[in-house]
Parts: structure tokens; C-alpha cells; sequence
């Protein structure tokens, strides 16, 4: 596919750890939801299902034929490590990071940047959805 697409991914925890899910709508270069889905994580911590939102919306893109991808998360954390910014300290995080770096490699061209909780509403809404249903929603990833 050409063009730069982006990725939104948003993650959440009820309780920390609690019920958890990851929810990712992927974007065409004009902006257009192209697909989005969500989640149901079980459970898990915050940043545990913050990096599953973004592998199962890397997964996504990548079978999409997705080749430029912009990322657009709320998690400072992860959007820092990913970056390379901050070292991946937590041993449970570490495969997860794992996971993202070998997804990563797969694309032509790939960045990811920090944004403001409400500029990622529709991936949020997906990840409480399958909060809430305790079940997938939306287009299937793989590995979701």
C-alpha cells in the first residue's frame, strides 16, 4: 500500500492489574479509518496491554501490506522505549518490546510518536468495548 498510514493504539487496565484490553484503528494516508479493532486482554497491567495494542496493530498493518506506518500512542512509556529513549527495565515488558522491535523491521519506514489521550478516542473506544464485552471486537488482528 503506498502512502504513510498511521496506527493509533490505546491500552487499558481496570485495576492495574485488572480486566485489560487493547483497542487500534489504522488510518490511510488521508486520514480514513481503514480498519480498528479491540481486545479482550484478561488479566493485565496498563503497559502490559499498552504493547499488545501496538503488536496486534502492527500485526494489522503488516498484513494489510501496510510498507510507511506512522504509530500514535498515549502511552509515554512506551512510545519512549520504543524510541529507544528509556531502557526496558520491567522483565515482564521485555518480550513484549521483543515483539514490537521484530514487527518494526518489517516496515519500509516506521515511527512512533506520543500524543494527548484524546487524540486517540477511537482506539480508546475500542479497548473499553472489549473491556466491557470481555470479548474481540471490530476487524480481527492477527494474534488478537
Amino acid at each position: 500500500m503506498e502512502g504513510v498510514f498511521t496506527l493509533r493504539t490505546d491500552g487499558g487496565a481496570r485495576g492495574n492489574p485488572g480486566p485489560a484490553g487493547a483497542g487500534f484503528v489504522l488510518e490511510d494516508p488521508t486520514g480514513a479509518i481503514v480498519r480498528g479493532g479491540g481486545a479482550f486482554l484478561g488479566v493485565a497491567t496498563n503497559n502490559v496491554a499498552e504493547y499488545r495494542a501496538l503488536i496486534l496493530g502492527l500485526g494489522l498493518a503488516r498484513s494489510c501490506g501496510v510498507r510507511r506506518l506512522r504509530v500514535c500512542a498515549d502511552s509515554e512509556l512506551v512510545v519512549r522505549q520504543v524510541n529507544g529513549t528509556y531502557r526496558v527495565r520491567n522483565e515482564g515488558l521485555r518480550p513484549l518490546f521483543a515483539q514490537v522491535r521484530a514487527l518494526v523491521d518489517g516496515f519500509d519506514s516506521f515511527e512512533i510518536a506520543h500524543v494527548r489521550r484524546e487524540h486517540n478516542g477511537a482506539a480508546d473506544a475500542l479497548a473499553n468495548e472489549a473491556m466491557d464485552l470481555k470479548a474481540n471486537v471490530g476487524d480481527s488482528a492477527p494474534g488478537a
